[in-house]
């Protein structure tokens, strides 16, 4: 097996654009946070928990899970003995895919139930704003890399296959707020603040809501799409109530492990698992 990580470097110049893009964001969410708190906007707890949980997220990505990523994605390409062409329009198609990949992923976060153990996480918070966008889960970073191995599988190279996502990713980061209304017809195309303010509602009207990265025409193409109508409340259906960041990294993973513990049948244990948030024997219900 051969892996070439010297390719990075064809993409130093790319990368350091992204770093520097995080960087303005990162300076946006900390002036935001320090005047949101002074002013009485929001509560510390909520705020300190979710840099807590940024910061070994930091850790994590740049060490262990980040190694995990990337080599799962370069060992896949081991196996592939065709390869996309990196060009202007390659690019384009990387970026499209990117984006549809992480629609699908991000939905199916929302409706396997062992998959939205971990990404309720970015849902606990009942305040909105742009330190929710830091608020993921720990084990992220383990289990997504494998949503993308079709890229892999279809031609696309490693690092563009991981700059078209950290594109996608980095672009979220300025749609969790308040402070920006409606866009009028941008709202129908791009995911912008009051499409992904109705995606972290936890009214009926909001569940399942608005899954799309960068481009929102994904949900009107699968029909899960839902116009900011109201006012929107955040959070979970029954919000877990706690700022440390462990119980909030790990709530959801406790509540499945009950319900198998109580249950009587196999079949009932794989629903709890693999069945919809809220899933109950006989009963489907919704978070």
């Amino acid at each position: 097996m051969n892996i070439d990580f010297t390719r990075f470097n064809e993409f130093v110049e790319a990368f350091d654009i992204l770093e520097l893009i995080s960087l303005v964001f990162l300076v946006a969410i900390i002036l935001e946070a320090i005047w949101d708190i002074f002013t009485g906007r929001r509560s510390k707890g909520q705020t300190f928990a979710n840099f807590g949980i940024a910061f070994v997220n930091y850790l994590l990505d740049r060490t262990v899970y980040g190694l995990v990523f990337v080599l799962g994605l370069f060992v896949v390409e081991n196996f592939i003995f065709w390869r996309i062409s990196l060009t202007w329009w390659s690019w384009g198609l990387a970026l499209v895919l990117a984006d549809i990949t992480y629609y699908w992923m991000h939905r199916w976060e929302h409706e396997i139930r062992i998959l939205w153990s971990y990404h309720s996480v970015h849902h606990s918070s009942p305040e909105y704003n742009l330190t929710t966008s830091l608020r993921l889960a720990w084990i992220e970073g383990l289990i997504e890399w494998i949503f993308f191995v079709p890229m892999i599988l279809i031609g696309f190279d490693v690092i563009q296959t991981l700059i078209a996502l950290v594109i996608v990713l980095i672009y979220q980061t300025w749609i969790h707020t308040e402070r920006i209304d409606k866009l009028g017809w941008v709202d129908h195309i791009f995911n912008t603040p009051s499409v992904h303010r109705v995606h972290h509602g936890n009214s009926p009207m909001c569940i399942d809501k608005n899954y799309g990265g960068i481009f929102i025409v994904w949900d009107h193409l699968f029909d899960t799409y839902q116009a900011e109508d109201k006012k929107i409340e955040y959070g979970l259906t029954k919000q877990i109530r706690s700022v440390n960041p462990i119980v909030i990294n790990f709530y959801e993973f406790w509540q499945i492990a009950k319900d198998i513990l109580h249950c009587r049948r196999f079949t009932h244990a794989l629903g709890y698992i693999f069945g919809k948030p809220g899933w109950q024997p006989n009963v489907r219900t919704r978070r």
